[in-house]
């Protein structure tokens, strides 16, 4: 494997990190992970799902946004939505410019799933698989785009996460492309709090879904 790590300009001309695994071999296959403000790409919902994808030979990036950096604490909700969306399209326009992928998985978590929404419009990911980690699903533009997306789908949320409501969850079965796994317990992190191996068996239960994916 091979590890290109590079930087961008993206909203407000701030640097945007972003790496690019990709195999010796040339392949055609490309997975984009969109984490969450707090949640990276080396936390263990995305190091796993990239193990899982690079052995099914996908070339892996991994858009590093550091939101939580000093440079955007003057950000509110509106602000940050905004510059999440540049700042993946400026990253996938440059990754994909010389028009080498022709299969496309999307992975975004929390925050991630703003983008991963706008993403969905763009016309070479009409076909993309696309998982969605604790979705904020407490907004409107992601619900609606959960309920109508044709992209084959697979969503995980806890029913402890903040963003959860039974009410807005019982719409993403009005999307036959979309399978919903609703886990009993779990936060916003995919965790249970205070029960480290019940966590790891969640883990582990989803790793095993997107492999089948």
């Amino acid at each position: 494997m091979n590890m290109q790590k590079e930087l961008i300009k993206g909203y407000k001309d701030l640097d945007i990190p972003y790496s690019l695994i990709t195999h010796e071999e040339q392949s055609n296959k490309l997975a984009i992970f969109l984490p969450g403000a707090g949640y990276t790409t080396q936390r263990p919902l995305f190091h796993y799902s990239e193990e899982i994808l690079l052995k099914k030979g996908f070339n892996v990036l991994n858009v590093n946004y550091r939101y939580n950096d000093a440079d955007y604490d003057s950000f509110d909700m509106d602000e940050l939505s905004t510059a999440i969306k540049l700042d993946v399209k400026t990253v996938i326009d440059e990754v994909l410019k010389d028009g080498a992928y022709k299969e496309f998985y999307l992975i975004g978590k929390s925050l991630g799933t703003i983008a991963l929404c706008t993403e969905l419009e763009r016309a070479a990911f009409k076909d993309a698989k696309v998982v969605w980690l604790t979705p904020l699903i407490h907004r409107d533009d992601i619900l609606d785009k959960m309920v109508r997306s044709t992209n084959k789908g697979l969503s995980f949320i806890g029913d402890n996460d903040y963003c959860y409501s039974e009410e807005r969850y019982k719409l993403l079965a009005e999307n036959p492309h979309l399978v919903s796994r609703l886990i009993p317990n779990v936060d916003h992190s995919m965790e249970y709090k205070g029960d480290p191996f019940k966590s790891i068996d969640t883990l582990k239960s989803i790793m095993e879904e997107i492999n089948q994916f």
